[in-house]
């Protein structure tokens, strides 16, 4: 028996019984479908996380306070930021502004207070920096202007509202002029953000930014959150960050307590983690191609008692063991096959309707989770077809064309 009667044999014995075969196409789809839907989810939170970094910058750097220290042991080791003694200072900025390789300093004070006007009051998040934050964030304004040009250490009552936090306050009325209470001070709005969303980590939306030695006063916060550092370009990164710690660390005492994260590295970070956790969602998926195997087999033992007369005739015609098994290994990986791409139809629809309903995200499902999915779904059927392929294949003639 030639390699085409074997395949001509399967895909007759496919429409022979089209309620088995239908059975274990919804299987293999099913379990397809779900690595599918599964990755282009993880793939989709991935896509979204990384462009929103990537919309601050590639040559973003970020000045904590504290010294990173390594934690637990081995390759694995995880990075926290140590205790420090000393807090990162206005002057710290200056310092760094004044260095060749960066471009902008924003400095930033962040805080929670009462905000009130009129018989309005609700609790916020103060945000203190400088006008460079407008640039270094890529922020719009939606009416007004930002925070003026003036030194670090100059206060002045005067601030920004988020979009939410002016609809919020002042509804229809013009925010302009308006004066703003937070605690026990006073602010004049110049200025109204446009709707951003988050930038960092920060909820533009719901801020009310002012001036970093105003908020400093409002906190009486003698430092500083983190310092936003923006470089002049891609290839300055790296000068520009060891120039930041030597000139830090001479403020400091030669005590190196700071820590200084690029864009690039917070954003491999986040790769890494977004491509473990589809790779995750994928064997979590893969698990049904499991389940659609066994069913697989179950089946085929079921097809071997119903084809019984027909394995006789064939091993009474000459057929030999291997070639029983070659057809019903056929069958399998035809079934399998069939099932994996109707499986990928079923994944790639599904994963355009949650487009649909989730524009924001780009639900795509990654080619090596589509190719891996097809590749156990059919190494799957393979397996679990030897079985009932052995069977079949051990029948005697004489028997089994008595349909014993």
């Amino acid at each position: 028996m030639k390699a085409i009667d074997t395949s001509r044999l399967a895909v007759q014995a496919i429409r022979r019984y089209p309620m088995r075969t239908s059975m274990l196409l919804t299987a293999v789809a099913i379990g397809v479908a779900a690595v599918v839907l599964l990755t282009s989810i993880g793939e989709g939170a991935r896509r979204y996380v990384t462009g929103e970094f990537a919309a601050l910058g590639t040559h973003l750097l970020v000045v904590l306070p504290g010294k990173a220290e390594t934690t637990g042991g081995g390759g694995g080791a995880g990075m926290m930021i140590g205790e420090t003694a000393r807090d990162l200072t206005l002057e710290d900025a200056m310092a760094i502004e004044r260095i060749q390789r960066v471009a902008q300093v924003a400095p930033i004070v962040i805080g929670s207070g009462t905000a009130s006007w009129r018989q309005r009051e609700r609790e916020i998040t103060v945000l203190g920096t400088t006008t460079e934050m407008l640039e270094i964030q890529h922020l719009s304004m939606r009416s007004g202007s930002f925070l003026p040009e003036i030194d670090m250490d100059v206060a002045s009552p005067i601030c920004v509202l988020g979009d939410n936090v002016a609809s919020e306050f002042f509804g229809a009325t013009a925010p302009l002029g308006q004066w703003l209470r937070i605690g026990d001070t006073r602010c004049r709005i110049i200025g109204v953000m446009d709707q951003a969303g988050t930038a960092g980590p920060f909820e533009v939306d719901e801020l009310v930014i002012m001036p970093v030695a105003s908020a400093q006063q409002l906190f009486n916060a003698p430092g500083v959150f983190r310092i936003l550092v923006e470089a002049v370009n891609q290839e300055s990164m790296a000068a520009a960050r060891r120039e930041i710690i030597r000139i830090v660390a001479a403020r400091h005492q030669g005590e190196e307590d700071i820590t200084v994260v690029t864009q690039d590295a917070v954003l491999d970070t986040f790769e890494s983690i977004f491509d473990m956790i589809t790779m995750g969602l994928a064997g979590i998926a893969a698990i049904s191609l499991i389940v659609a195997g066994v069913l697989i087999m179950n089946v085929m033992l079921v097809a071997v008692s119903q084809r019984t007369k027909e394995i006789g005739l064939l091993r009474a015609l000459g057929a030999k063991q291997r070639q029983i098994i070659s057809l019903f290994l056929t069958e399998a990986v035809m079934l399998s096959f069939a099932g994996a791409l109707l499986g990928l139809l079923i994944g790639e629809l599904g994963s355009r309707l949650l487009g649909v309903a989730f524009p924001v995200l780009e639900f795509v499902a990654p080619l090596w989770a589509m190719a891996a999915a097809v590749l156990t779904a059919v190494i799957s059927g393979l397996l679990f077809s030897i079985l009932p392929a052995r069977r079949a294949a051990r029948l005697d003639p004489v028997l089994a064309l008595a349909g014993r």
